[in-house]
């Protein structure tokens, strides 16, 4: 995945991405960062062979100081983006989730957390159309999250 980084780079600086994730020299280390580590599982989206995001799952109880270990055992967290911005807001990113978290719990995760910032409408629309329900607001390291989960057997239990 190195060699994705300078394509990371490009995307993270697209109006698009950077509106959300901002210091784009810092995440771009954090990405790299999260590549050498367990807790976290970064890949490259692909659509008809060709790159169009990023997706990443994280295990916040791997951290000794997540923000987010008070979930349940088991629980992962994921952050996206789709770094192409004619593919924005035509349905790829809910299909993707929704993929991407089924497969998490075919891999026994009990539970899928997501945190957008609170503002961002279209990406809180399409972590409803993926099935993710909100049950908190929080301030945390990563700035203000609307707390979205998506359990296992259908049910959100409340955060």
């Amino acid at each position: 995945m190195a060699e994705d980084l300078p394509m990371l780079g490009l995307w993270l600086e697209r109006p698009h991405v950077a509106e959300w994730w901002d210091d784009m020299d810092d995440k771009l280390a954090k990405i790299r960062e999260a590549m050498a580590t367990p807790s976290t599982k970064p890949l490259i989206v692909e659509l008809d062979g060709r790159p169009i995001g990023y997706i990443q799952c994280y295990d916040p109880h791997l951290e000794a100081d997540h923000p987010y270990r008070d979930q349940p055992r088991g629980t992962l967290g994921i952050d996206q983006f789709i770094g192409e911005p004619e593919l924005v807001g035509i349905g790829h990113g809910s299909r993707l989730i929704a993929a991407f978290v089924e497969a998490l719990f075919q891999q026994g995760a009990p539970r899928v957390i997501i945190d957008p910032h609170p503002t961002n409408g279209r990406a809180i629309r399409a972590y409803e159309k993926a099935g993710f329900k909100p049950f908190d607001t929080r301030t945390s390291i990563y700035g203000d999250a609307l707390m979205m989960a998506r359990d296992a057997l259908g049910g959100n239990r409340q955060g």
